[in-house]
């Protein structure tokens, strides 16, 4: 009989610490923020808007002082090296009584290949120091 009581003791003492080991429900989520204001400043915050709107910025700029890097300085500089051509800024193609503007597009072409340069650049080096 004294095992018996035993064995009881045992299968209460093993629920017991079944019932610890039971995993605890997830605690739920948080309330939604209430408020016009509140949601905003939310989405502000999930989203990243500011920094979105910085690194906007930040670019439009880049864009433009290596447009005026590239016109201004590497342009004339290409145009000195091949005699005869002059600035090839304002270089322009005519055909058949149509002016072709291939000196805007070459600006163009450049100012795009070093921002994305500049831009893989960074992209690379931020994710060697572990930022996304």
């Amino acid at each position: 009989m004294s095992t018996l009581v035993k064995d009881d003791e045992i299968l209460e003492e093993l629920k017991r610490i079944r019932t610890l080991l039971e995993p605890k429900p997830a605690p739920p989520p948080p309330p939604p923020p209430k408020g016009l204001w509140n949601e905003f400043m939310d989405f502000l915050s999930k989203y990243k808007v500011m920094g979105l709107a910085v690194a906007f910025i930040m670019g439009v700029y880049l864009g433009s002082l290596v447009q005026a890097l590239v016109k201004d300085l590497v342009l004339p500089i290409i145009g000195l090296a091949i005699p005869g051509l002059g600035d090839l800024a304002t270089y322009q193609i005519t055909l058949a009584q149509q002016v072709f503007g291939v000196g805007d597009f070459l600006v163009a072409l450049i100012t795009f290949i070093i921002v994305a340069f500049v831009i893989f650049l960074i992209v690379k080096i931020t994710r060697k120091w572990g930022i996304e």
